[in-house]
């Protein structure tokens, strides 16, 4: 490996203004389809809905704002194991402060944490990457970019940066990624923070649960026996539904946005603005099909043991609430927290209650 190949190199957001007259045109030109009466969400995602959110990306809302506004944060990128690597990069003030890596899940991006930012860089120093498929460390190009792989990726990237002791925070695969990374690298990994930590009915656990928990691991078990659809197929031929998705910006649109409208908390929705920079993010980089293959090229050795410490952040609107008693059985529990407000998106969502409970977590692990 020549010098070249570990280098850093600053990025700066510039889309191609052909693509965002490309995107106007194939708004401009959407194919409906018909909608029964009375539909509702019973057949998915609502008509009327999804052509008031299209016309505001068409005419209301500018990825241009948007692109000044992210180039305002310090981007970088660099190549690990042959694939490119866009990542964010916020020093505190305090040279001696610890860093956190925070990963993203799906169908967000490196988008989630801008909330977050500013907050935490007050104590910690912050890596925000974007996972390999996703963003502008898109697309792939290889198999078995799954989860292992990309926690080995960010323990490369926290070594080419100088953090030699570092916590990990994250949600949705982000959790996974931050999970893997402690086991993969626990004299580095100092604890690691999940907002998401799926808890699976274990018959053998022999453990006294409680009413609530029970009522917890009832969701999780009609959850297995009904794979949401959008799984199934990105764990399955994530290849087939990515040509739908990189052709039709709509379809993109209603493939996310469904997402956003089913794991949100009511009364903490994350705005059209925001949600239509994620989505342009995956149609701009064209990486619905390599985002997508993450949920099959993970499915093998995704479960790792970690031993170091682990906080747990519960939020009550996410898709599934973890269970303290299982969750104790794999993991070093340090923090547990639960919260009456916020889903599956909490550092969009809630970002005040995430970040104090990051920053909680990860300065006692200083006082150890």
């Amino acid at each position: 490996m020549s010098a070249d190949d570990t280098a850093i190199r600053p990025f700066r957001i510039d889309v191609p203004q052909a693509d965002l007259d490309d995107l106007d045109d194939r708004l401009s030109r959407t194919r409906w389809p018909n909608e029964v009466a009375d539909a509702g969400t019973d057949y998915g995602f609502p008509l009327a809905r999804l052509k008031a959110l299209a016309e505001y990306w068409r005419t209301g809302f500018s990825w241009r704002e948007q692109e000044a506004k992210l180039n305002e944060l310090p981007h970088f990128t660099t190549e690990i194991e042959g694939q490119n690597i866009h990542f964010v990069h916020v020093r505190s003030e305090d040279p001696d402060a610890l860093a956190l890596v925070l990963t993203h899940g799906w169908p967000g991006s490196f988008l989630e944490f801008l909330d977050v930012i500013e907050p935490l860089s007050r104590d910690f120093h912050l890596v925000v990457p974007s996972i390999p498929g996703y963003g502008f460390s898109g697309p792939t190009h290889e198999r078995d970019w799954g989860v292992p792989r990309v926690a080995r990726a960010w323990a490369e990237l926290m070594r080419r940066l100088g953090y030699e002791r570092y916590g990990a925070q994250g949600g949705d695969f982000g959790s996974g990624v931050s999970i893997a990374l402690g086991a993969f690298a626990p004299e580095h990994v100092v604890g690691v923070h999940v907002n998401y930590l799926p808890t699976r009915p274990d018959p053998d656990a022999g453990l006294e649960l409680s009413v609530s928990d029970e009522a917890r691991l009832d969701a999780v078990r009609a959850l297995m026996a009904n794979r949401p659809p959008y799984q199934a197929l990105q764990a399955l031929t994530p290849q087939t539904i990515g040509y739908a998705l990189t052709d039709s910006p709509v379809g993109q649109l209603a493939w996310i946005a469904e997402r956003f409208a089913q794991w949100t908390d009511p009364a903490t929705p994350v705005s059209d603005e925001r949600m239509l920079t994620d989505v342009s993010l995956y149609w701009l980089t064209a990486t619905a099909a390599s985002s997508a293959r993450l949920h099959r090229d993970s499915q093998r050795g995704a479960s790792v043991a970690c031993g170091v410490p682990l906080g747990v952040a519960v939020f009550a609107y996410d898709i599934t609430l973890s269970v303290r008693p299982l969750a104790e059985r794999l993991f070093d529990v340090r923090r547990w927290s639960e919260f009456g407000r916020g889903g599956h998106f909490a550092a969009m969502e809630v970002p005040e209650a995430l970040a104090g409970d990051v920053r909680a977590f990860f300065l006692a692990r200083l006082g150890e």
